[in-house]
């Protein structure tokens, strides 16, 4: 080695030592190696660990064209291009790239170099330690001529490059974790200082901006079976400050929302979207097309916040850059979601403060209307004898604490038996909380009766308090016992034994005196002998059992029960009263009311409504319902199991045999859609069967 060979390495050495700008040095090491080697082209690539991923981490060309190597913002597999070639011999090589592009005819750096005719390259490896970090590659219009010492000194001036660019890759990320901590600290001050979505999720996009330029950032949801909502999104300024996007900017845009909804699926793992990856999305999604068309967006990186069965929520960022996004700032973001995640559930904690205090309001105003709302046996309207039973079995039960089980079918008035027990009861001046099971999912069920922790689960921002809770001192009346799930009853089977319960995510055990009223339309036994409904509950209930007979099974009360609805009904909406026809209460005295009360009370109001001459008019009542059927004392009666599968399967038919939906039997028989199927499952009506019949 010569004293040039010795200057060169002492310079290249004093420059890494004190460089600490890449762009510099790479700058130096390219003008001193030009004095020595002659190229036309230089580029450094560095590898993972693993020798599986490379990154461009420096390239130029010297004449001032474009480069030949692309700049990859991002690490790609070594797997698939010549870089592989290099790897199995890791000395310094020359290399014709004409014999390589016949195993690598779409590589597109080698392209270049043959069409700018620099066929010749030289590929030095860069060590440090003995682990290779990266190549060294130079190309030459000329093939150039090396001798053995140039070959050696080629490689040590490898090794020293070698540590330059470890030292360079180990300043970056030093670099870039400090960046992170400092995007994680402003996010944490936005937190800890603002309320407003608005103003923080600004703080938020301006700080990642700064690390991941951006055009766009947004977060949006998407619960079930509803369209994606915006939580908060901005757009970049001319200025580079960030504006607020509201949901009004999508006026006019036809199939936004099921746009929106195709696209979310997307980003239900974490991913980047660049380039012609990018260009080929906007083949398949609209949004994304209208995306590019509209505001230019060409590359996109997104992160699920989370992901569970009742709803979604993603951070999107969107850039006019085609290769924007990289692997490392997908990283970043991945970093950041506990904390945005944090933030966007302190924010529905926030707002929802109001509505809770505006809810606490309403409750209040509710237990006061319960309070004050009396139930008379006025209310009862009939006289016959089996009412004058019911409303006596109440008198009996009323002043004491045992729990009664009301039974009946629909419409008979097992909700004013729940009233008229609390209200004759020492706990009238508290509330009769009222809870309807069949009404709701059976996730929620558990949550009304016994209340939740907040975080207890996803969408539990907040703590909620239990019916039971409410009831404490007062009555609780559990309407459609009988849809509760198993795994509830056994649950209430507690909190009847042991008069406690806890919250779901709480850890108290929390005491309760709420004297319980249960109902059902269902027969208890039944259910109890099909497996559906749990025996010892069932005979914690049946304390004092309640049954509401039918109103076919009173038809003397079917006229007062008229005159009592009219009068009422007419004084309510102002309407003369009008003359009721004897054929008209011939056919309502006929008909079976399979709703019972509350069916006569629909027919009535109905008929208010649309009544304008001097009688009133039922809307073809007696032509399209059907009539009781005359009885046959030559033959026997048929049976109320044969006279209810009869009525529902004439529903079916009038319905052309669907269930449920605005059109569907349950709701022409005020009847809950599964209250109804359960009774087809026992009586052997299917849906298609039973329309034939």
């Amino acid at each position: 080695m010569n004293n040039q060979d010795e200057s060169l390495l002492l310079y290249l050495n004093e420059a890494i030592a004190t460089t600490r700008n890449k762009e510099a040095l790479f700058k130096i090491v390219t003008e001193k190696l030009r004095l020595i080697f002659p190229f036309d082209s230089i580029a450094i690539v560095t590898f993972d660990s693993t020798l599986q991923r490379k990154r461009i981490f420096l390239r130029d060309l010297l004449d001032g064209a474009p480069p030949l190597m692309p700049n990859e913002p991002d690490v790609t597999p070594v797997a698939g291009t010549p870089i592989e070639v290099f790897l199995r011999d890791t000395r310094v090589q020359q290399v014709d790239i004409m014999k390589l592009l016949a195993d690598y005819p779409n590589y597109e750096p080698f392209q270049k170099m043959q069409k700018r005719q620099m066929p010749n390259l030289t590929v030095a490896p860069l060590r440090t330690s003995g682990q290779l970090v990266g190549l060294l590659v130079m190309a030459a219009r000329r093939r150039p001529t090396f001798s053995a010492d140039d070959l050696t000194l080629l490689g040590k001036i490898g090794s020293l490059i070698a540590v330059a660019v470890s030292n360079t890759l180990a300043f970056e990320e030093v670099a870039r974790r400090e960046q992170e901590k400092s995007v994680q600290l402003t996010i944490n001050n936005a937190l800890l200082s603002s309320k407003n979505r608005e103003q923080l999720f600004r703080t938020v996009a301006t700080e990642l901006d700064r690390i991941i330029p951006c055009d766009y950032f947004g977060l949006r949801i998407q619960r079930p079976d509803a369209a994606t909502e915006s939580f908060a999104e901005f757009a970049k300024a001319p200025d580079g400050t960030f504006d607020f996007l509201g949901e009004d900017r999508w006026e006019g845009l036809q199939g936004r929302e099921a746009m929106q909804a195709e696209t979310f699926g997307l980003f239900s793992e974490p991913a980047i979207h660049i380039g012609t990856d990018f260009l080929s999305l906007t083949t398949q999604y609209r949004m994304l097309r209208h995306a590019a068309e509209q505001h230019g967006t060409r590359s996109m990186l997104g992160v699920p916040l989370w992901v569970e069965h009742d709803q979604k929520a993603v951070l999107v960022l969107a850039s006019r850059s085609p290769e924007n996004f990289t692997t490392a700032h997908l990283e970043l973001m991945k970093s950041l979601v506990p904390q945005i995640t944090l933030a966007m559930q302190n924010l529905f904690a926030f707002e929802q403060i109001e509505a809770l205090r505006a809810q606490l309001e309403q409750e209040k105003t509710y237990l006061i209307d319960e309070i004050n709302t009396t139930a008379k046996f006025e209310d009862f309207v009939g006289t016959s004898t089996v009412m004058q039973q019911v409303q006596n079995r109440i008198r009996q039960v009323a002043p004491t604490d045992t729990t009664v089980l009301v039974q009946g079918e629909t419409g008979t008035g097992k909700e004013l038996v729940a009233r008229a027990l609390h209200n004759l009861s020492p706990r009238k001046g508290r509330a009769l909380i009222k809870i309807n099971c069949a009404a709701l999912p059976a996730q929620l069920i558990e949550s009304e009766l016994f209340g939740h922790e907040k975080g207890a689960f996803t969408g539990a921002f907040d703590r909620r308090i239990g019916k039971f809770e409410l009831a404490d001192g007062g009555t609780i009346f559990l309407d459609e016992v009988g849809e509760l799930p198993l795994d509830l009853q056994a649950k209430l089977l507690r909190v009847l034994q042991e008069k406690e319960f806890e919250r779901i995510g709480g850890r108290r055990v929390i005491k309760t005196d709420a004297r319980v009223v249960a109902a059902s339309n269902r027969i208890l036994e039944d259910e109890v002998a099909a497996g559906r409904f749990r025996a010892d509950l069932y005979y914690r209930l049946d304390v004092f059992p309640i049954r509401l007979p039918a109103l076919r099974e009173r038809p003397e009360d079917i006229e007062p029960l008229m005159r009592h609805f009219l009068e009422r009904f007419t004084k309510q909406m102002g309407k003369p009263v009008r003359g009721l026809r004897e054929r008209d209460l011939r056919a309502l005295r006929q008909y079976n009311w399979p709703g019972n009360v509350r069916e006569l009370e629909h027919v009535l109001e109905q008929a208010v409504i649309v009544s304008e001459g001097p009688f009133l008019e039922f809307a073809g009542f007696s032509a399209t319902r059907t009539p009781v059927a005359t009885p046959d004392t030559s033959g026997s009666l048929k049976t109320l199991r044969e006279l209810e599968r009869d009525h529902i399967l004439a529903a079916l038919r009038r319905t052309g045999g669907r269930v449920s939906g605005p059109t569907g039997a349950a709701l022409l028989l005020d009847i809950n859609p599964k209250t109804l199927e359960a009774r087809m499952k026992k009586l052997g009506i299917q849906r298609m069967v039973g329309v034939a019949e």
